[in-house]
């Protein structure tokens, strides 16, 4: 994949755009996996959803996106959704077991 800047056009931008996000959602999904993998060391629904761990997740990715030169504000509502997302569908996994 070409850097930003030796891209001659816009098809090449949104071509390695493209090929970024689907390496995005796949990184994702594993995320995902392990997310599930966890359920069977919770014992409780608070553990499933660990608020500590939570909020010091958050807390570290704003350091994160700080470092790489993003909104941190951005990337934390990101990451809330998207956690949030996976302790719900943790939960499910949780409950079934």
């Amino acid at each position: 994949m070409k850097s930003p800047d030796k891209c001659s056009d816009i098809q090449e931008i949104r071509t390695c755009i493209d090929e970024i996000d689907k390496q995005v959602i796949s990184a994702l999904g594993k995320r995902f996996a392990y997310v599930k993998a966890a359920a069977k060391f919770k014992i409780s629904e608070n553990s499933v959803k660990a608020p500590e761990r939570f909020n010091a997740m958050l807390q570290q990715r704003r350091v994160w996106a700080e470092e790489a030169g993003l909104n941190p504000d951005v990337i934390e509502k990101l990451y809330q959704d998207l956690v949030n997302y996976f302790i719900d569908e943790e939960l499910k996994h949780w409950q079934s077991n």
